[in-house]
């Protein structure tokens, strides 16, 4: 049977198969199947983002919780709510739209039920130290033990700008390996040097960040809560080391998937809950020259005309209804105005809003002022 997922509420997106196999598995025809989805049906990214934030709630490092358990648990919680029905005769007021919202709330109170169940049961969760995975290597170490950050070139000519009480260590024969593999506890900032065929590996802690060529900050303490990823220029991919050993990929069961993260976002790792969030910092910075911004003054221009151009200036994705908004057009100077600023013109200009979502910029509306 063919799905109509834009008449999907919350409840049906927590319910579906195909979605909760997005969410925990992260396919790559997923992604592709989801992020077009989303594109073409850009007024379902908050139902979308809700519903992936139930089931990302429900998720947790554990053992499996055995089928006549799961099964237990749901016909004790139905039983519950049959208990506490009201009366026959106030149950023939009730419209189909209060009973719709009193099985969604059944559903969930299961899923939770399930859910609490599974988590008496959790498995110690696993993390992952730089002593762990530097012991027993024939390595360089650097430590920066002074009260500002040290500039340090790799063979490569990478060059990394490490910060106070960090250290950062790679193998004696890095210019020989076929992966540029370094290790880092505390905070840096990593400018590497483009090699297609020798990708740059940074195991920092729990996670893996791997690049080809561009700029970026990991801010990895041991005794953070969490794991940090910030980039400047260029793209990376980012996932947990599940192995728990140096020069592991990301292909262990249980992994939560790999993560892309372009310029102007930052990916936040939880430490306990094991989760990825990535979001977009709170100033972008844009990533064209100058001469771009100088260039962002507008008269009755076609709002795809201005949302592509600040999109292209900060690498940020701006999601909205292509069709819906066709028509409308911005009358604004945007020039030296910090990102969200400018979005906040153009919206303004249109009778629109904004929100962000995981790393993109999702408009509101409902047609032109």
């Amino acid at each position: 049977m063919i799905k109509d997922y834009r008449l999907f509420d919350i409840t049906d997106f927590v319910l579906d198969e195909d979605f909760i196999r997005w969410v925990h598995e992260q396919r790559e025809e997923d992604e592709l199947f989801w992020n077009d989805w989303l594109r073409r049906h850009p007024g379902k990214h908050l139902v979308i983002a809700e519903a992936r934030r139930i089931l990302e709630s429900l998720t947790t490092s554990q053992e499996p919780v055995p089928a006549e358990v799961v099964a237990h648990e749901v016909d004790r919680l139905l039983q519950t709510i049959r208990d506490q029905q009201p009366a026959p005769a106030l149950r023939r007021v009730r419209s189909r739209h209060t009973r719709r919202y009193a099985a969604a709330a059944v559903i969930l109170l299961a899923l939770a039920g399930i859910a609490y169940f599974a988590l008496t049961r959790q498995a110690p969760i696993r993390q992952v130290s730089y002593a762990a995975l530097t012991a027993h290597r024939q390595l360089v170490e650097n430590v920066n033990t002074s009260g500002s950050p040290i500039r340090l070139t790799l063979p490569d000519s990478s060059v990394i700008e490490l910060a106070p009480d960090s250290r950062i260590a790679y193998a004696a024969g890095f210019d020989s390996a076929r992966t540029r593999d370094v290790y880092l506890s505390g905070q840096a900032f990593f400018d590497v040097a483009r090699m297609p065929n020798r990708p740059f590996r940074v195991f920092a802690n729990d996670i893996v960040t791997k690049v080809l060529g561009t700029s970026f900050c990991i801010r990895s303490f041991e005794n953070d809560t969490t794991i940090q990823v910030t980039v400047r220029t260029g793209k990376v991919s980012v996932y947990t080391n599940t192995s728990g050993r140096a020069g592991a990929e990301n292909n262990a069961p249980g992994n939560p998937g790999e993560v892309i993260l372009a310029p102007n976002q930052r990916l936040v790792y939880e430490k306990t809950a094991q989760k990825f969030q990535k979001v977009l910092l709170e100033n972008p910075l844009m990533i064209v020259p100058a001469e771009v911004d100088r260039n962002m003054v507008y008269e009755e221009a076609p709002l795809k005309k201005v949302f592509d151009a600040i999109a292209n200036a900060y690498d940020i994705s701006i999601v909205y209804d292509e069709d819906l908004l066709q028509y409308c057009t911005v009358t604004a100077d945007l020039r030296k105005e910090p990102f969200y600023r400018k979005l906040d013109l153009v919206c303004r200009a249109v009778g629109a809003t904004y929100e962000v979502i995981e790393g993109q910029v999702v408009i509101q509306a409902s047609g032109c002022n």
